[in-house]
């Protein structure tokens, strides 16, 4: 039975100057569950692709007027995301290898096997899916630009493309740094309100007395100074997302005017003597615990219990086991393009520095020591030298006292053996003891084989065949 591939939301245009060709196809690809449109000649294509997106073309080399191949260097020139097969039944290495360098993504000749043209078309719109997902969400473990392959984050990114579908109010929480507001504009373009406005606002920089105005506008006269109406945030993000970061920091009295604004979908601008309607999805930040705040009387429960219905927890950097690295490189990456550095490499005591150190600021604290590092970097590489004091000296004293730790550890455990046997021939062997120690290294790390070889000061590849052989 013939594989239905998933359905494509473009057709596929197929352009071929043989009536029997075309039609058969057309029918095979229509039977694996794709729509398909047909072109007797290159003109006739341009004028289709004119008026009609389509996600692949199939085209004959050989056709009336314009040939296959300069319909491949047009369309390629206008359309790099554009898939392109070629078929041919004069095919030769040197033409194929000119299609090949025009773009094409694939290159079949006749008489065509309808399987391997099934897979071909199945492998383009693939990759071009991929491609695409790969432009609007960066390479596989991102979410929107968020890196992070760690399961915490896979487990967020997956909670957070479900809710993203929804209209109702998110909280997001998380410790200072993690990036919650990437997250609320990751939300925002996975929702069906991307086209429309993002307003993102710090509740704890807006002065108290301006804060109504601030979020619901204001009439003329409604105050002094008022000279103008003034559109609110909620006005702004119309039909769109509404971000309030540090949501803790809101004013009681403005705080029940929100939970109205969620209930009714509805503002009334200060001054104003008439609702508003508004069409705003609300998505909040905290670094606070909002459940101490309610106690303390400083946050609305009602409130809470509106945003916390659906809630999302952005894991610190220490709880995300193995993403440092890739955000390391990744981060090397933006600010060596943003300052037009060739940053080629990592002296191995900055990348040991970076990765022993805790991050208590998280990923922005990450950035900052990227950036700063990469500012100083003058001879394309980025040296011990070029990281913030503060990293460097804990991270130093990190590795210092795990090293003392351990070597404490292992002496105490040799001598409470040596004093419980009865000669000098019950001490363990010096590879045994070596072996414990490789052991005792990797578990205080984790198991992060790195740093691990680091600490030790042999080679990674001595370190696996040292755990292999044990």
């Amino acid at each position: 039975m013939t594989r239905k591939d998933p359905a494509t939301p473009c057709p596929i245009l197929i352009v071929e100057d043989d009536p029997a060709i075309l039609e058969l196809l057309e029918e095979e690809l229509q039977e694996a569950g794709h729509a398909t449109l047909g072109a007797a000649s290159a003109e006739e294509a341009i004028a289709t692709l004119s008026h009609t997106p389509v996600a692949l073309v199939i085209s004959d080399v050989r056709l009336p007027g314009m040939s296959g191949l300069a319909l491949l260097e047009q369309l390629r020139a206008e359309n790099s995301a554009l898939g392109f097969i070629v078929i041919t039944a004069f095919g030769t290495i040197d033409q194929a290898v000119e299609a090949l360098k025009l773009g094409a993504d694939d290159f079949l000749t006749k008489p065509l096997d309808l399987e391997t043209v099934r897979e071909a078309v199945y492998r383009v719109l693939e990759h071009r899916r991929l491609a695409e997902r790969f432009r609007q969400n960066g390479p596989p473990g991102h979410f929107h630009g968020i890196i992070g392959e760690s399961e915490p984050m896979q487990a967020l990114f997956h909670d957070a493309a479900r809710l993203a579908k929804s209209d109702a109010p998110i909280l997001v929480l998380g410790e200072s740094g993690t990036g919650k507001e990437l997250l609320a504009r990751a939300i925002h373009a996975e929702s069906p309100r991307a086209e429309n406005p993002f307003v993102a606002v710090n509740c704890a920089s807006i002065p108290a007395e301006l804060m109504e105005s601030e979020f619901f506008g204001h009439v003329k006269g409604a105050f002094t100074g008022a000279s103008d109406h003034r559109q609110g945030l909620f006005q702004s993000a119309r039909g769109g997302s509404l971000f309030l970061d540090e949501i803790g920091e809101m004013l009681p009295g403005l705080q029940a005017k929100l939970l109205r604004a969620l209930q009714e979908k509805t503002v009334r601008p200060v001054g104003g003597e008439r609702e508003e309607p508004v069409d705003v999805r609300i998505i909040a930040a905290t670094h606070r615990d909002l459940e101490q705040e309610i106690e303390a009387g400083q946050f609305r429960s009602d409130l809470f219990y509106r945003l916390e219905t659906f809630s999302l927890r952005i894991p610190p950097l220490r709880e995300r086991e193995g993403d440092l690295e890739r955000l390391i490189a990744a981060l090397i990456d933006k600010h060596a393009d943003a300052q037009e550095k060739p940053i080629e490499s990592i002296e191995p005591a900055a990348l040991q520095a970076l990765l022993a150190y805790g991050y208590p600021g998280n990923v922005r604290e990450l950035e900052n020591a990227i950036m700063r590092a990469v500012t100083l970097a003058d001879s394309g590489e980025i040296r011990h030298a070029d990281l913030p004091e503060r990293l460097r000296e804990q991270a130093e004293a990190s590795r210092r006292e795990s090293g003392e730790a351990l070597s404490d550890n292992l002496a105490t455990g040799l001598s409470t053996q040596a004093a419980t046997q009865a000669s000098i021939q019950a001490w363990p062997r010096l590879e045994e003891v070596e072996d414990r120690y490789i052991r005792k290294v990797l578990e205080a790390t984790g198991g992060n084989k790195r740093r691990t070889a680091d600490i030790l000061g042999i080679a990674r590849r001595t370190l696996y065949r040292r755990l292999d052989d044990s």
